[in-house]
């Protein structure tokens, strides 16, 4: 598929695919005419992606963990950095779950009033 397909079946730009190829993490064929060039796996890898960049990992770790995915087999660095990963995730969750129940409470305790234009 081209890039606009999978810009589309993904739901983001393709300037941003262009950037994930640029930083390494998506590699696409390309044409002789030098059109890039998707395997429907894409999809899925730029799911990842996004979710892993979400997650607040960096370009670079991503590109080192990429590899383990495919062949399910990881190096003892590779695991220590991911249970690093898992670890400050974790923290982030909790931090985001305190916010929560505080704007809950504040939610649910705040009368409402109208605003005087």
């Amino acid at each position: 598929m081209r890039i606009g397909e999978l810009a589309a079946a993904v739901g983001v730009s393709p300037r941003a695919l262009r950037y994930y190829e640029e930083q390494g993490l998506l590699r696409p064929d390309r044409t002789p005419t030098g059109h890039r060039v998707y395997p429907e796996s894409a999809i899925e890898r730029v799911h990842l992606i996004r979710l892993l960049l979400a997650a607040g990992l960096a370009s670079r770790t991503i590109i080192d963990i990429l590899p383990c995915l495919a062949t399910g087999t990881i190096a003892s660095a590779q695991l220590e950095m991911l249970k690093t990963e898992q670890v400050r995730i974790d923290s982030q969750i909790r931090s985001l779950e305190r916010a929560r129940e505080r704007l809950a409470d504040l939610i649910s305790t705040s009368v409402v009033r109208d605003q005087a234009s």
